[in-house]
This record gives structure tokens, C-alpha cells and sequence, in this order.
């Protein structure tokens, strides 16, 4: 029992959820940002606290009065695949760079930032103009977050995300790494690892499932 308090930007997402239950289970508590009010019962009954935010329209005061007691953030929002390319930026980037902003302002150092396979990378030129646009908002958040030297910062880049069931198994580490899925559920279960694993701050780190216990893959790297 770890006794945390971890802020989460896109706080009712499908990676979002999963991390909830398992911060809520090892004694943590969970504070879920969220933009629509009518989600606040459902994050709670995971067991988080719910805030009602905007992080395309808040002020950093605003988000950082939110995390002023914060252990660390995680920020897992995203557009969506229906979010249009706009919002790539403004989402997947700017909301990123918000919350990075308020977590050195509030004084929480430990941040996990959930990124993708393929930033960081040249964009194929036969990619759509909406992947195009989420994976250069992707790579233009990891580009900030490493300029910054207040925070103790681990980005992940999971594969294809599905919503199979967890196994507890999984390949990580520095870039490069085959392509390949991997469940939400471990995916969080990864995030929930590196928040007590300080000496993953400073790495990029890549996801997919794999041989190896998560505790065990972490600890490797």
C-alpha cells in the first residue's frame, strides 16, 4: 500500500480507467481530470476523484490548483479517433503541454506521459492526414516534456491498443521495438509500476506485449 495521490488528464478514458482500479487497489488515490460531467459517477465508482476540467480551454492556475498535493500526474487524453485533426493539437499536444506546465507550477515532479508507436519517428508519406496529424502532436509533446529539468518525466509508447484481458506479460524498452498490441489493462498496469520505479525518469520507453513479468521488464530497463 503506497498511499499516492496521482493525477490523471483524460481521467475516464479506456487506459484511464484501468490505472483507477489499479491505484485505488494498491491504497492510492486516483484524481480524474475529465471534461464531461456526466462521467463523474463512473470514474467514482472505479474509486477516483473526480474533477470537471477542460484542458483545451483551462488556464495552467487551473489545472495546477488541482494537483497542488499531487504525488505525480499521468496524462492519458487523446483526441479520440473521431476528434478530428484540429484537436490533435490541441488534445494530444496542447493538453499534454498543460498539464506538464501545471505540474511544475504545483511542484509534482513524477510524470508519466502515454505517447504512441511512430513518434518521434518521420511520418510515412502515405499516411492519412489524421495520422499524420496525431503522431506530429504526439512528437511535438514528448519534444517539450524532455526540455523540461523540474520534472522527473518517463514517456511511454504503447503498440496497438486492445481491450483484451490482461496478462501480466509484456516487452519494454528504449526505442526501437517490433511492432505489436497490448492490452489497456497492462498498459496501466505499466504505468502504475513506473510511478514507483523513479529510475525510469528520463527514458522513452517502448510497449508491446511480450515473455517478460511487468515488474521484471521494468526493472530491466
Amino acid at each position: 500500500m503506497t498511499d499516492r495521490r496521482v493525477v490523471i488528464a483524460g481521467g475516464h478514458g479506456k487506459i484511464a480507467q484501468h490505472l483507477i482500479q489499479v491505484l485505488t487497489a494498491d491504497g492510492d488515490r486516483a484524481v480524474a481530470l475529465i471534461r464531461n460531467p456526466d462521467h463523474i459517477s463512473a470514474v467514482t465508482a472505479l474509486g477516483a476523484l473526480p474533477e470537471v476540467i477542460d484542458m483545451e480551454t483551462a488556464s495552467v492556475d487551473d489545472v495546477a490548483a488541482l494537483m497542488h498535493d499531487a504525488d505525480a500526474a499521468v496524462f492519458a487524453a487523446g483526441a479520440g479517433p473521431s476528434g478530428g485533426i484540429a484537436r490533435k493539437d490541441t488534445v494530444d499536444r496542447g493538453a499534454a503541454v498543460l498539464l506538464a506546465d501545471a505540474a511544475e507550477k504545483a511542484g509534482v515532479k513524477r510524470f508519466v506521459q502515454i505517447s504512441s508507436f511512430g513518434a518521434g519517428e518521420p511520418v510515412p508519406d502515405d499516411a492519412g492526414d489524421t495520422w499524420k496529424a496525431y503522431i506530429e502532436a504526439k512528437t511535438a509533446a514528448e519534444e517539450d516534456l524532455k526540455r523540461r529539468s523540474h520534472l522527473e518525466w518517463t514517456i511511454l509508447r504503447p503498440g496497438g491498443l486492445t481491450d483484451d484481458d490482461p496478462t501480466g506479460h509484456i516487452a519494454l524498452s528504449a526505442p526501437p521495438l517490433e511492432r505489436g498490441t497490448v492490452p489497456r489493462a497492462d498498459v496501466a498496469a505499466v504505468i502504475a509500476a513506473l510511478l514507483q520505479s523513479p529510475s525510469t525518469a528520463g527514458k522513452t520507453l517502448m510497449l508491446t506485449s511480450g515473455e517478460t513479468r511487468i515488474e521484471d521488464a521494468i526493472e530491466a530497463v
